[in-house]
């Protein structure tokens, strides 16, 4: 009996470890991207919006090619600072706009995770003075480390739909 269970116990975590999930932050200018598979978090190359359309295509295409079973997108939640909510409400709008935007495949989950401080969480991971440096420039670096942040806070929660 016990046998039994362990073995079921092993097949669920290892069907759990097998989901692909992709994550976005999502900003004006830059979509920050992450992916894990077999419950590796990854950065990949951002995607740099010229327009929501081509940004929702270029996403649209990457959860397609990596057949990716959830797509966590990270969105601001509102905190205790009222002269921030309208900023932060905007944020959220223009996100579930996006994210409406995209055509993803039936079986794929949307999950959005708080956010917060991820760019400035991930910024703080980077120990090397060069890559420090390259996370300020404008190519989108520091959007992809901060989707890792939101993705390894995601793998954390185990919020696995």
């Amino acid at each position: 009996m016990i046998e039994l269970e362990n073995q079921t116990h092993q097949q669920g975590i290892q069907m759990e470890k097998s989901l692909v999930v992709i994550a976005l932050d999502i900003g004006l200018k830059r979509i920050g991207v992450a992916k894990a598979v077999c419950g590796i978090p990854l950065c990949l190359a951002p995607i740099l919006r010229q327009n929501r359309n081509q940004a929702a295509n270029a996403v649209n295409a990457l959860v397609n090619t990596a057949k990716a079973d959830v797509l966590v997108v990270g969105i601001p939640m509102k905190d205790n600072l009222e002269s921030k909510e309208d900023a932060i409400a905007q944020m959220q709008r223009r996100i579930k706009h996006f994210v409406g935007l995209l055509t993803l495949p039936k079986n794929t989950k949307v999950v959005f995770i708080d956010e917060n401080f991820s760019s400035q969480e991930a910024l703080e991971k980077l120990e090397d003075k060069k890559m420090r440096k390259k996370a300020h420039s404008k190519d989108g670096t520091l959007d992809s480390h901060a989707a890792l942040v939101i993705l390894e806070r995601f793998l954390a929660t185990k919020q696995i739909p």
